[in-house]
């Protein structure tokens, strides 16, 4: 086994077999090739590189390569975040198609880092980075990711808990064998600024031994949006031992900071769909739309974030056959945040005169801070082993994992007040009076520790047949306690603003499984049939139980459960080049919580089904032609329990019926190449709360993307990207109550430079 590549230049077992060849060819006389004229057929392949195109995803429970995978997973190489200039994760998830930041938030929250809809729901808390669960409300900067796989269908038997419709997993860059240094530049309009740095140092060769760090600093601004900045530093470091031997070691360090003003979008006045809130004034009906770049916060509303990760890897193989992974990790995440919201209802939209709207005002009621701490402890063992029995051969993946995570959150006063907005001239620099910060004892704590053990295994039968089966088992326990406040509502018999304590615990096993079944038509290609389950108990994705009779966190209630039924085929053609992927699948999540409307009390009777299809083509055309191309076809619905979205209509809330991604590059001679892309969302149906005029759904909309890139010679390199070609407007995300909403980035242009030594 190989372990250690140049990306730039592999040296494959290929290459040496042609070079051989070639050489034999040479030498052979010319008379001793005329007396023979029955030699064998050489047959010689040889495999290069593809830079869209990957062959296996990262995660070690995936023991086969893509095109033998039955299940949809879509990996994002390096060369096509580089391409589109991407840096975070949610501008990375472009290429999933019907994958993205669809909700902004729920009334004054509003969501922070990345906030990633799947297939129809929240998968948030199913992001991972090499292999472990990554908690926190943080951007995730792709500085120092060298790869990212979307999972979509259940991950319940790879990962444990999860969303119910897909998981992400970020690759770090690792210390490798080559001296390498680059640079990066970047400046753009919206005062963007933003240099990164890559350097691999090769400490001993002999050992194999190899240190590399990655640093990183931006301080920009949001393009079209007056006011929200995003600032954050990082630095990653990656050391390597043992590399090209039996037994290797490698150990990362990630630190990141965030220091942002934070967006809590705009007014959904003048949009599609938009009515007035009060019956008494239908005037605002035909109210003019407010500039999409107005921010109707504060200038001293801030969103600090750190992140510190520190993670041990050890590889060592047996024999050919037989691989131990040990993976550790402590990764901890503070936020600190405080967001200037507001709702433009009856009450906070004041309109002096009718014909007037210079003197409309718009209340800045919702004064939103969180300080959090989020805490991950684990350890994953992983026992990797080829076997033939019964003239079966097996590929087993057996595991154990332990993890301890905790997020502590702690309640303040003093958050301060916000005079009223001018609804078309907001000023951001208006005083925040009474702004005083202090805790007052209300805080919630959430930890859940699990013990894990998983087994999985591929068997081949033949060339042609192939079965994939896995199960997992998890002990989980949670414990929750808490402090709020009484109010003569909630606790009459107390004195209002007594803390009140909360102690709640929800334990039990989880047990999910997978299967699926393998038909190889021909050593490039596959058809496939599998199902999977997968359970979010009580609590699962925050850590929060509730003893609200209709929370589904309520631990009297059992675990939310999914079912994904999928049928697919997967080929790679043009000699291996080119991956063509194609999948139907039926998604049923069920123990949903709902109201029966005779006894009014709250049962576990409710499901949801997501029934899709999905396309997709990634790779080489030819030598200088790539693409990465996705589409998606949703059909959601409510199976049993009352309608979820605001209009009525029976779909699950910010679910793009149809979506289709599309990112090309060409090589039109050495050095310089040209790119671009193509990019539809279909409209997003918002949650419902009652809200009174506001939108029910977003418009669809295309977003044209062009890159263009040129060698000024082997060590300099220019780039330039144009996001949102034609300067499109629409609607990035919305919230549930659909009084806000963040606009799409207009035309936005970057220009980069990136130095190689």
């Amino acid at each position: 086994m190989s372990y250690i590549k140049s990306k730039k230049h592999p040296v494959t077992l290929a290459q040496t077999t042609v070079g051989a060849a070639v050489s034999a060819a040479l030498l052979l006389p010319a008379a001793a090739m005329a007396a023979d004229n029955n030699l064998p057929e050489v047959v010689v392949k040889a495999k290069t590189e593809n830079e869209f195109k990957a062959d296996k995803a990262a995660s070690p429970k995936y023991t086969q390569p893509l095109v033998d995978t039955p299940q949809t997973i879509t990996v994002i190489k390096r060369e096509l975040i580089e391409q589109q200039g991407a840096q975070t994760l949610t501008e990375a998830m472009r290429n999933a198609p019907g994958v993205g930041a669809f909700f902004l938030g729920e009334n004054g929250s509003t969501n922070t880092g990345d906030a990633i809809y799947m297939r129809g729901f929240d998968t948030s808390s199913s992001i991972f980075v090499d292999g472990v669960r990554d908690m926190g409300s943080i951007s995730r900067d792709l500085f120092n990711i060298e790869q990212i796989d979307v999972l979509k269908g259940n991950a319940g038997t790879d990962s444990g808990r999860s969303a119910p419709t897909g998981s992400i997993n970020l690759s770090s860059k690792q210390a490798n064998m080559e001296n390498a240094t680059s640079v990066n530049l970047s400046v753009g309009n919206g005062s963007q600024k933003r240099v990164t740095a890559d350097k691999n140092v090769v400490l001993d060769e002999k050992n194999g031994a190899a240190f590399r760090i990655n640093v990183m600093d931006q301080d920009s601004g949001v393009v079209g949006r007056n006011v929200v900045n995003n600032s954050r530093w990082g630095v990653a470091t990656a050391l390597s031992y043992g590399l090209g031997s039996n037994t290797r070691f490698f150990l990362n360090y990630l630190h990141v900071q965030q220091d942002n003003i934070p967006d809590g979008g705009v007014p959904t006045i003048g949009l599609p769909g938009y009515s007035s809130p009060d019956a008494k004034r239908p005037f605002i009906s035909n109210a003019a739309k407010v500039d999409p770049s107005n921010f109707y916060g504060s200038s001293s509303d801030f969103d600090k974030v750190k992140l510190d990760m520190l993670t041990a890897r050890v590889e060592h193989d047996f024999n050919d056959k037989v691989r131990l992974i040990n993976t550790a990790r402590y990764g901890k995440t503070t936020q600190n945040y405080l967001l200037t919201a507001f709702m433009a209802n009856t009450a906070n939209l004041v309109t002096p005169s009718a014909t007037d709207p210079s003197g409309w005002t718009l209340a800045r009621s919702i004064r939103t801070l969180k300080d959090q701490v989020n805490e991950v402890l684990t350890n994953q063992t992983n026992l990797q082993a080829e076997l033939t029995a019964g003239g079966i051969k097996h590929t087993l993946l057996g595991g154990m994992e332990f993890t301890y995570e905790k997020q502590n959150t702690w309640g303040y006063n003093g958050t301060g007040t916000l005079a009223a907005a001018n609804l078309y001239r907001p000023n951001p620099d208006d005083a925040v009076t009474g702004l005083n910060l202090v805790r007052n004892g209300v805080f919630t704590r959430g930890s859940t520790s699990t013990v894990s053990g998983y087994v999985f295994d591929t068997m081949e039968f033949n060339p042609q047949w192939q079965l994939n089966a896995g199960v997992r088992v998890d002990r989980y326990n949670t414990d929750y306690s808490a402090a709020s406040l009484s109010t003569a509502t909630s606790n009459p018999t107390l004195p209002v603003g007594t803390l009140v304590p909360t102690n709640l615990n929800s334990s039990g096993n989880l047990v999910n499984w997978k299967t699926g079944l393998l038909y190889k038509p021909t050593s490039y290609s596959s058809a496939y049939v599998s199902y999977s389950t997968s359970k979010q108990p009580p609590g699962g994705s925050n850590f929060a139980l509730s003893t609200a009779a209709n929370s589904a966190a309520n631990p009297k209630f059992d675990p939310q459960e999914t079912r994904n039924f999928e049928i697919g085929t997967k080929w790679d053609l043009l000699k291996e080049k080119l991956s063509f992927t194609a999948a139907v699948y039926r998604t049923n999540v069920s123990n949903e919580v709902v109201q029966n409307q005779t006894d009014l009390l709250y049962y576990q009777t409710g499901e949801k089904r997501v029934d899709g299809l999905e396309l997709g083509v990634t790779g080489a055309i030819n030598r200088d032609w790539l693409v990465s191309a996705g589409y998606a076809y949703m059909k959601t619905s409510v199976q049993s329990g009352p309608n979820v979205t605001a209009n009525g209509e029976n779909n699950l809330a910010y679910a793009p019926k149809q979506a289709f991604t599309l990112w090309s590059s060409y090589q039109v001679q050495k050095g310089w190449k040209i790119g671009g892309g193509a990019r539809f969302v279909d409209a997003l149906l918002r949650g419902t709360d009652g809200a009174v005029g506001t939108p029910a759904k977003s418009d669809s909309y295309w977003v044209l993307d062009a890159m263009t890139s040129y060698s000024v010679n082997k060590n300099i390199d220019l780039q330039l990207n144009i996001n949102n070609l034609l300067d499109k407007t629409y609607v990035a995300a919305i919230n549930k109550s659909g009084y806000r909403y963040t606009p799409g980035t207009p035309r936005a242009v970057t220009l980069g430079v990136n130095v190689k030594f």
